[in-house]
């Protein structure tokens, strides 16, 4: 473990961890939830995402306005997010501010009111939220993706939830989900700023000691991958948003950063292979590149392009032509080496922010329970060889496993599953 890193375990299971940064004025915290909307059931679908919205709405101590003019009247910043595999309640202040902060996040989550007629007035605005993603076709094309590559599965679910579902939130369901997954065993603290670790569990202890237990959390099931093709004709639309991925690794596997590379030099970058050839070379999309998206048992690595209706075929068939390319050839040290430093750069310029380091925290301690070090992080990215890009590439793109969404005006689009060969 890293010097300036510090870990502590409460007797009820809240784990505590911090890291110093002597050289900064602020400090980022954050409470983390281990789960997230994985977790739900299929009528449960956006709860998670719902009931960390109404944590905002007062506690038994602080009204929503309080919540929100605590931290402002300190020039800090308050947030929260919701992912697949985790919730966070997080604040960057002044590290003089940092006991202000902990009490108002902890209030949050310790003692919210989840009075009926905040989740009445809540549904309103969830739905608006998913409304206005439901206009974006972006955010449609990656929600038909995920729904075929994880069918059946929470994973492919919205994290906002449906209409349907979030009409259907009752004050009992919101109260049942809460006391199940808000419990101290399912709940880290992270820090990282100018702080001291001692002072940090002070405070965790003050808030979360007296925290009833809870039972066991719901069973989560592993998913499964479906390799699928699926096209939505919408008539307004001006341009053609396609989604294509593959399973790849989960987040703690040993070959994570040749996966970080691949993707890096696919579709990371305006210098990836994708960026220079599809809208550089030939001109057909403005925007194009992958993303790796790992979680605990799983994982997968997709491609997001926009372009028209005459050039969608070309797009899928050079997309698909550049994951050969990987398969068959190694790359050159001097591509891979570029791609590596692109790697580095983002990683030590993200350790510069208390909030990233914060996050950071959270993960390790989540995906991998240790922490590394900055130079182990740069020495496993520098071990990386042309040959393991090659032979984790030749893992991930099978014929067999890929799932393509395609969304548009698609008049005159034809696609086939026998097509999509790499």
């Amino acid at each position: 473990m890293p010097a300036e890193v510090q870990r502590t375990v409460l007797p009820n299971g809240v784990r505590i961890i911090s890291e110093r940064m002597p050289h900064v004025r602020s400090v980022s915290v954050g409470i983390w939830l281990a789960t997230g909307a994985r977790l739900e059931s299929p009528q449960e679908t956006g709860i998670c995402h719902f009931l960390e919205h109404l944590l905002f709405k007062g506690t038994k101590h602080r009204t929503a306005e309080e919540i929100a003019r605590s931290v402002d009247s300190i020039g800090g910043n308050l947030d929260a997010y919701t992912g697949k595999e985790m919730v966070t309640f997080n604040a960057k202040v002044l590290d003089e501010h940092l006991p202000i902060a902990f009490d108002v996040l902890s209030d949050m989550v310790v003692n919210p009111l989840l009075r009926p007629e905040d989740i009445q007035k809540e549904k309103g605005v969830i739905l608006e939220e998913i409304k206005m993603e439901l206009d974006n076709p972006e955010y449609v094309v990656h929600e038909m993706f995920a729904s075929n590559f994880w069918r059946g599965h929470a994973l492919g679910r919205p994290i906002l939830g449906t209409r349907e579902t979030v009409q259907r939130f009752t004050p009992e369901m919101v109260e049942s989900y809460y006391r199940r997954v808000y419990i101290p065993s399912n709940i880290v603290i992270t820090a990282a700023g100018n702080l001291d670790h001692e002072r940090l569990v002070e405070l965790a202890r003050e808030r979360f000691e007296q925290m009833p237990a809870g039972g066991p959390l719901p069973p989560d099931e592993p998913p499964v991958t479906h390799a699928r093709l699926a096209l939505r004709h919408k008539k307004s639309l001006e341009q053609v948003h396609l989604c294509l991925g593959v399973p790849a690794h989960p987040a703690p596997h040993k070959d994570r950063f040749a996966g970080y590379l691949l993707n890096t030099l696919l579709g990371g970058g305006m210098s990836s292979r994708l960026f220079q050839n599809i809208r550089e070379r030939q001109g057909l999309a403005y925007a194009v590149f992958s993303e790796v998206s790992p979680y605990r048992d799983t994982g997968c690595l997709y491609i997001y392009a926009g372009t028209s209706v005459d050039a969608a075929r070309k797009v899928v068939h050079s997309i698909l032509a550049e994951l050969r390319r990987f398969k068959e050839e190694p790359v050159s040290q001097d591509e891979l080496q570029r791609g590596k430093d692109y790697l580095k750069g983002s990683l030590i310029l993200g350790l510069e922010s208390t909030t990233h380091r914060m996050a950071n925290l959270a993960r390790q301690e989540l995906y991998f329970g240790r922490f590394f070090s900055l130079d182990e992080l740069i020495e496993d990215i520098e071990r990386v060889t042309p040959e393991d890009v090659q032979r984790v590439a030749q893992q991930f793109f099978d014929s067999r496993s890929i799932t393509l969404t395609v969304l548009g005006n698609l008049d005159g689009v034809r696609l086939r599953r026998e097509e999509l060969v790499c």
